[in-house]
């Protein structure tokens, strides 16, 4: 709730400053650009475009604000990073406006060009970091007077624990750690931890831990002599939704990205949860959504041709629902055109082969041209799904691949997806074998997203379905 509240101030005095640079350059070119033009004073008018543009533009600004991810991470902001980001995007959306309403202006000489694009990148730049100046000092004086904090949890509890929680602890101006308690992840260890905070429990109970306190971040603070158990810490951290930081001397060991940050002497190292930019997650997201509702409008002529032949071919509801495991290992609802008889996981869980009896005649065709994953838009406005990803399973199949291959649980770092590189290649898996064999494909691509690879994956899908590949 309380990023929810900085986030809207952000917004507004972002909104605020880029009205006031517009209305500031307005008045500037009716007052020294134009008259030097038509070599008389030009009337100043309050126009109706003028109160549109008052509203459009700055609505443009917080849409580029958006893309760049600054309104990610409200309460770990820096204020030089923020100067050269702020400058960078001043840059950027003065490029955009210039070519995109200021090229035509009329003007009496090429000179009046640069005085309209330096005079408004100035303008807005000087407001907007002025605005965000403010606002990032008061955030950043309220954790020091430990008015913010986040919700911290220690996994470790040996000398090295000890160590950094009560540097942590101990500085004037504190980073915002609000430690609640520690982990062990050995039960050898001794726990010299114990007076300074509660034992919570071991990694079995980290999920509940994280859920009963609101947990925001966590610091892995293992001996050297404990490397080998940094793995299924990680794997265990990897479903929740948490900042994860780590000791300088588990730089080389880490998975995952890892960004160096120094917080008031305390050198700790933050691991990412993916590699895709923050901008490139935005515009993924944008890219769902804007494809997924052109797919919808596009397919619904043949999706009710689809509904009134599964309809004449087998009893029951033409949609069928699963819960599906999806992003951080929460389940949600995914939605197909049912491709077999009704009730036909009577007996139980059970995959599907290519000759199974339970398929209906269009089922074959359905699935042959994927069209049965029509529905699954929903699931990608709704938020539940990507376009592009990791296809969901059920938990039932998950316990039974993570016996083989525990790193199957990193998968479930990103949102899933209606196509992945590994559903190109094996398209629907008809045993958990299959899956794992599909695994690999799926670890690279989450290694090595970007629009790019899934622009590259959705031309392989098309083709599969034009060739009537799927299975």
């Amino acid at each position: 709730m309380k990023e929810k509240v900085q986030v809207a101030r952000y917004l507004f005095f972002d909104f605020i400053a880029a009205a006031t640079s517009w209305t500031l350059f307005y008045v500037y070119r009716k007052r020294h650009i134009e008259p030097q033009l038509f070599q008389v004073d030009v009337p100043f008018e309050l126009t109706q475009q003028f109160f549109l543009a008052l509203v459009l533009i700055p609505l443009f600004w917080i849409f580029i604000y958006y893309f760049s991810g600054y309104y990610s991470n409200i309460f770990r902001k820096s204020r030089l990073l923020e100067l050269g980001q702020t400058f960078l995007s001043s840059l950027t959306g003065v490029v955009i406006l210039f070519f995109c309403f200021l090229l035509d202006d009329y003007i009496s000489g090429y000179q009046d060009y640069y005085k309209l694009f330096v005079t408004l990148f100035l303008l807005h730049f000087c407001f907007t970091y002025l605005f965000r100046l403010i606002q990032t000092s008061r955030i950043i004086r309220r954790i020091h007077q430990r008015e913010f904090g986040f919700n911290t949890l220690l996994i470790g509890s040996n000398e090295k624990a000890l160590n950094i929680y009560r540097e942590l602890n101990s500085q004037p101006r504190p980073a915002g750690f609000q430690f609640i308690g520690f982990l062990t992840i050995d039960e050898d260890d001794p726990q010299i931890l114990s007076p300074e905070l509660p034992n919570l429990g071991n990694l079995n109970d980290l999920a509940t831990i994280a859920e009963k306190h609101k947990l925001e971040e966590v610091i892995i603070a293992i001996e050297s002599s404990q490397h080998d158990l940094l793995a299924p810490v990680l794997t265990a951290l990897q479903n929740l939704n948490l900042t994860i930081w780590g000791i300088p001397d588990l730089y080389d060991l880490l998975s995952g990205n890892t960004h160096s940050r120094i917080i008031y002497g305390s050198p700790l190292l933050k691991i990412s949860n993916g590699i895709l930019p923050d901008w490139q997650a935005k515009l993924k997201r944008l890219i769902d959504i804007s494809f997924s509702v052109l797919a919808i409008l596009f397919f619904l002529p043949p999706s009710l041709i689809i509904a009134i032949i599964i309809k004449l071919q087998s009893s029951g509801p033409v949609l069928y629902k699963q819960e599906r495991i999806g992003r951080f290992g929460k389940p949600f609802t995914i939605f197909k055109f049912r491709t077999m008889v009704r009730h036909a996981e009577k007996n139980g869980p059970e995959l599907s082969g290519e000759n199974d009896p339970r398929i209906i005649p269009v089922g074959q065709f359905l699935r042959r041209t994927h069209l049965d994953e029509i529905p699954q838009f929903l699931n990608v406005i709704k938020g539940e799904m990507s376009l592009v990803g990791p296809r969901p399973e059920r938990k039932y199949f998950i316990e039974q691949i993570v016996k083989q291959a525990p790193h199957f649980s990193l998968l479930h770092k990103i949102r899933p997806g209606i196509t992945s590189w590994g559903q190109v290649k094996y398209g629907y898996a008809s045993s958990v074998d299959q899956m794992i064999k599909r695994l690999p494909y799926d670890l690279v691509y989450l290694n090595n997203r970007s629009i790019y690879i899934d622009f590259k994956i959705l031309i392989y899908t098309l083709i599969a379905c034009f060739k009537g590949d799927g299975k």
